[in-house]
Order: structure tokens, then C-alpha cells, then sequence
């Protein structure tokens, strides 16, 4: 059986492997002097020959965006690190229904271990990171530390229970920290999008240029979308020293910017009766109706494109009016063809005006693109948002409502959320993503959004546990940290939505996993045996740590191998064993010791993707030479790993 790695993948060796797919004589071998193990490298001398006409020298003047701590910011989102993700069911709502996940913990660690399992899965991702204003947090990622320091150190907290400092102006690396800071996580970010996926960041004045620069390196400054203007305030500060501050902006990217395709807004006149139906589908794509427009200058004259057509009253109809009828000065905008198959089709209709008088009115659709997929009915969204349409008051005041106390201030309005979703076109099973989660605003426009459209849209919540301040109302409240806050906003949201609709949202679902980041499950010795002396290994019989579960195995092998953490777990026992059965038969595995061949029969024949157990599991000899016989025969394909 193979060895499960229990750690998060390494950005470096991917990297490495692709290099290896296109040019295979640039990889050499070595060992690595902590693991022993044989190792790749790229020989960047043979790999600049096959460049040779791209290679840019060193002192070469170029286009970069770059500061202090830059490549140690790229090591940092690239280097593998040895922590998990524990399930916690007291702090859960539904564990073993439903779909939404609820993480804890550092959001670079938590990405990190979520990239394999999510690699292309996220539709959307919205986050509304520090905006680095002077007196807010940032995360203090240590680039003092070696790169084995920190993947050591991964994964803890100080002894405040966080891993953040006040990044006040004064600071000499004001900037310097925040770029360091946000550009790891949106590198890593960027691989769980899929290829149709698109991001929204919220950002002010502060960091917008320098986030904008940052975006265009690592998702591709050709796919940027566009800078969202939303003026978030409705009214001013009145100690504003300067001008008065009323905007934020939202950024937006994709991931592959020829295969986003964004939703639309409803034009305001349009109306289910104008619906195009299967008749129409073959003209559609031959036209793009527009306004059938009258007032057109003598530039844009042509003498096929001015005749009469006949109102209901039986009178002419002339382009211009009746004083314009053959002057020459005057045209519609359509051909007499392409009007005649308005009217038969029901494009056009006569209307009367305020005067009485008969008018020509057209209903709005849009052309077939040119991948002959139906757009949406509707013009494309603006990238402005008044504060009429949305602003923060709207978000506080509905905290403040939930809690009946302002214990979270400048929350975002979950309807903003909601309309990032329609704008990335996200369908009715889209993931969603929100890796510095605060009050959980998105897990709430999810729900909402599913309960007015019937969806099954998923969300993933991820927040640090950063302690209330004692002053604060939420402390007085009794929320130690925010995500506390988080999990309380969302139990009171889903409650609310299903009060608020009880026939439509019976099946909506308003549960969250709760899952908490924590150093790995394994014991030092699984992943540097040589480090080990001779007389630890008798102590140390166990690879094991002494307070994980089976569950909290269970999940770590779950991101290993591919199963998603919102897949549904039955158990079964087995001669006393339990039997954990993930996603109807992918994973089976069993954590107990004395495991028998009875119980590895039980797994064989539930005919598992993969099967795992531990290495200390076989109760004897016997049952460790009966296992692979056991697997031959009954499950063949299954593929069996230990721990």
C-alpha cells in the first residue's frame, strides 16, 4: 500500500513538473538533505538554451511591479505545510447534511489546504480584505523566519490565539507589510477558481492602486473586467479634513477572460410576455433590434430605408412625421424586410402617445453571440453603484437588527454580495468563496440569494479568530472573537429567511460544517523518520498524535485524496471497528487498531475508490498478509493507501 503524504501540496514541485512536461532534458535529480529523499531540480542553464531568443537579461530595463520581501512573498504561497483541518460538530448546524463549510484559522494556511481538493472549483470568490488604513489589521506572515521555520510554525497562534498586528502609518513598510500580506493568498487564491470563475475585491483609496497591480501580475492584466465604482456612503464625514470620502471601489477579474460569460440585468420595460420562443431562435441571430428610430439625420440617408408603414387606423406613417414624408431628409433605421418581420413576429407594436397619435415601439432583445449561445435578456451591468442602490448604513443597520446591538461595524450589505453573484452569471450550484469572512456576509447573500431563486449555491467561509476587543459590544455580549460573530450571523440569517418564506425555503439549506485549521495529525516522526534515533522509535510506536480522532483523520485524508469536505459521511461497524464511508464509496477507510480480516473483507466489498487505514491497524501478521488477497478478490480496482 501506498503512504498517504498528509501535507499540503508544493507549489515549487508543481511548478517544476510542468517545466518537465515541456522541456524534459532541464530536470536533473538530487537528494534533499532533510527528508533524504530524491528530489527534482530545473537546470536553469539548459533551460535558458531552449529560451535562448526570450531570455531577459538581468540588468535589462523593464516593465515590473516589485517590493522588499517580494520573493519571499512568492516562496511563502508556493511552500507545502504540514497542518489539517479538524471537524468541529458542537459549533456546526446540520454536520452531516449540509453543504456549506465554515473554516477557522489562517486564511493562507486554510487555502492552502483546500487547494488540491478545490483545485478549479470555486465559481466565485469575493473578499473584502484590510484596507490597510492605518488602524486596521494585517496579518504578520514573518519573513524573518527560514522557510523551514515557518512551515513549522504553521499553522499555530501566539498566545493571544492570533497572528496579526496593528499596521499602523508610521510603520516604515506601511505598504511593504500589506502587499506582502495579500499577494500569497490571492496567488493561491487564483487555482481554485475555475476557468469561467471570476473574483471581487473590495478596497478604498489606500491600497487600490497597488491591489490593481498586484491583480494584474497574478491573475493577468487581460483579464481584468473592471473597477466598480459604489458609493458606499450616502452621506459625509463632517470631520473630513480634505474632500469627503464616499466610494469604494470592487476590482474584478477572471480567471480565463474568454470563458467568463456575465450575467445581465433585466431591462426595466421588459416583461415574461416578450419572451423569445422557438421560432424566433433561427431570425434572432440574424438581428440585433434595436429602437426602430425615426430621427435620423440627412448623413444617414438612404432612399430604401424610406417608405411608409401603415398604423392601425389605416393612415401612413411616415419617417419623420407626415411633413417629413418624401423630403429626402428622413429614414428609419431598419429595412422595410427587417420591419415586416418585426410586425409578424411581434417586435413591433403600435402604441399612442400622450397626443393621440400613433407611434412605433420595439421590445429589447439581444443578438446570438458568436458562440451561438442565447444571451441573457437585458443590457449588461454598470460598473457604478449609488448609494440609493446600496450602502453600508444597510449593512450595519441589519447587523445591529440580528444582534440588537452594534457589535459589527462597516459590515457589507448582503445584497452587495448578492449582485456580484448575478453579475458573475454564478448558477443555482455555484461555490462560493469568501477567505476573510468577517461577519459572514456572503454565507448570508447565498442563502438569501438561493431562497429567491430556488439555487443550491454553496459557500465557504474562512476567517482568523481575531479576539473582540473587552470595550467592545460584542465582547459584552459574549463574542470572544469574530468568528463567533460569523456562525451566530449565520444561524439568525438562515432562521430569518426560512420564517420569512416557510413554503418555498423548506429544503434551503442554512447548516455550516465548522472546521478548525490545527497542526497536522501526524507525528514528527511520518514526515522526517531520519531524524528519529534509534531509541525514540520504541516510544514513539504511534505516527500518530495522541488527542486526534478518527474524524480528524478522516478529514485530512479527505483533502488528500480528493474528497470534498462538504461530502456526505456514513459509519458503520464492523466487529466493533468503525467503518467511515465518504461520498456513497470514494473513501472507506478505518482508523481503529486490531483491525481484523473480517473488517477489511467489510471494506473490500463496499468497493471503495480508495481504502485507507493506518499502518499500526492489523491486529497480526495474518491480516496484514491477507490484505492485499483480500482487495485482489473483491475489489480490485480499489486503490488502498496507509497512514
Amino acid at each position: 500500500m501506498d503512504k498517504l503524504r498528509m501535507q499540503s501540496s508544493n507549489g515549487v514541485e508543481d511548478n517544476i513538473t510542468k517545466i518537465a512536461q515541456l522541456f524534459p532534458d532541464c530536470v536533473t535529480e538530487t537528494v534533499d538533505e532533510r527528508s533524504g529523499q530524491p528530489k527534482h531540480l530545473i537546470d536553469f542553464e539548459k533551460l535558458k538554451q531552449n529560451l535562448s531568443d526570450s531570455v531577459m537579461s538581468e540588468r535589462a530595463e523593464r516593465y515590473q511591479f516589485t517590493w522588499p520581501d517580494k520573493s519571499k512573498a512568492i516562496l511563502l504561497a508556493n511552500s507545502p505545510i504540514n497542518a489539517t483541518l479538524r471537524p468541529c460538530r458542537e459549533d456546526s448546524i446540520d454536520f452531516d447534511n449540509t453543504q456549506n463549510l465554515y473554516i477557522e484559522g489562517d486564511n493562507l494556511d486554510v487555502l492552502k489546504c483546500l487547494k488540491e481538493t478545490y483545485l478549479h472549483k470555486v465559481k466565485m470568490i469575493y473578499i473584502d480584505p484590510p484596507y490597510n488604513t492605518g488602524n486596521d489589521f494585517v496579518y504578520e506572515d514573518d519573513f524573518a523566519q527560514s522557510s523551514e521555520e515557518y512551515l513549522a510554525n504553521s499553522g499555530q497562534f501566539d498566545e493571544q490565539g492570533n497572528r496579526m498586528f496593528t499596521n499602523a502609518e508610521s510603520n516604515g513598510r506601511f505598504h511593504t507589510d500589506w502587499l506582502n500580506m495579500i499577494y500569497p493568498r490571492l496567488k493561491v487564491a487564483r487555482d481554485l477558481l475555475t476557468d469561467d470563475g471570476v473574483i471581487f475585491i473590495s478596497i478604498d483609496d489606500n491600497e487600490v492602486e497597488n491591489l490593481r497591480k498586484v491583480c494584474d501580475e497574478v491573475f493577468g492584466e487581460q483579464n481584468f473586467i473592471t473597477q466598480i465604482n459604489w458609493v458606499s456612503k450616502s452621506g459625509g464625514s463632517a470631520d473630513e479634513r480634505y474632500i469627503i470620502k464616499a466610494t469604494e471601489y470592487i476590482l474584478v477579474y477572471t480567471k480565463a477572460k474568454d470563458s467568463a460569460i456575465f450575467g445581465k440585468e433585466e431591462a426595466e420595460t421588459s416583461s415574461d410576455k416578450y419572451k423569445l420562443t422557438d421560432k424566433h431562435e433561427e431570425e434572432r441571430g440574424k438581428y440585433t433590434l434595436k429602437k426602430l428610430d425615426f430621427r435620423m439625420t440627412s448623413q444617414h440617408y438612404t432612399e430604401a430605408l424610406n417608405y411608409p408603414v401603415i398604423d392601425p387606423d389605416g393612415n401612413e406613417l411616415w419617417p419623420g412625421g407626415k411633413n417629413h414624408r418624401q423630403d429626402g431628409g428622413w429614414n428609419w433605421r431598419w429595412s422595410k424586410a427587417k420591419y415586416e418581420w418585426g410586425v409578424k413576429n411581434d417586435f413591433i407594436q403600435f402604441v399612442k402617445n400622450n397626443k393621440g397619435s400613433w407611434t412605433l415601439n420595439t421590445k429589447q432583445y439581444q443578438k446570438v453571440d458568436n458562440c451561438n449561445r442565447p444571451t441573457e435578456r437585458g443590457l449588461a451591468y454598470r460598473n457604478f453603484i449609488p448609494s440609493s442602490e446600496l450602502n453600508t448604513t444597510q449593512g450595519s443597520r441589519l447587523i445591529a437588527e440580528y444582534f440588537e446591538s452594534k457589535i459589527f461595524e462597516y459590515a457589507k450589505p448582503h445584497q452587495l454580495i448578492c449582485k456580484c453573484m448575478k453579475i458573475a452569471n454564478c448558477d443555482k450550484n455555484a461555490l462560493i468563496l469568501d477567505f476573510f469572512s468577517g461577519s459572514a456576509t456572503t454565507a448570508h447573500a447565498v442563502m438569501q440569494l438561493n431562497s429567491e431563486d430556488g439555487g443550491n449555491r454553496k459557500f465557504i467561509m474562512v476567517q482568523l479568530p481575531e479576539k473582540t476587543e473587552e470595550k467592545s459590544e460584542a465582547f459584552k455580549a459574549g463574542y470572544k472573537n469574530i468568528c463567533e460573530i460569523g456562525k451566530e450571523r449565520i444561524r439568525r440569517a438562515g432562521k430569518k429567511i426560512k420564517e420569512e418564506s416557510p413554503l418555498t425555503t423548506q429544503d434551503l439549506d442554512t447548516g455550516f460544517r465548522v472546521l478548525k485549521l490545527d497542526s497536522t495529525n501526524m507525528q514528527d516522526i511520518y514526515y522526517s523518520p531520519k531524524d528519529i534515533s534509534q531509541a525514540d522509535l520504541f516510544s514513539q510506536v504511534d505516527n500518530v498524535k495522541p488527542d486526534r480522532t478518527g474524524e480528524d483523520l478522516l478529514f485530512q485524508v479527505m483533502l488528500e485524496l480528493g474528497a470534498t469536505l462538504d461530502s456526505k459521511i456514513e459509519t458503520t461497524t464492523v466487529a466493533g471497528k468503525t467503518i467511515y464511508n465518504v461520498a456513497e464509496g470514494y473513501l472507506v477507510a478505518c482508523f481503529d487498531p486490531d483491525v481484523t480480516d473480517e473488517v477489511v473483507k467489510a471494506i473490500a466489498q463496499m468497493l471503495p475508490a480508495y481504502a485507507v487505514l493506518r499502518d499500526t491497524s492489523m491486529k497480526d501478521d495474518s491480516t496484514a498478509t491477507n490484505f492485499e488477497q483480500i482487495f485482489k478478490t473483491y475489489s480490485p480496482d480499489t486503490v488502498t493507501k496507509i497512514l
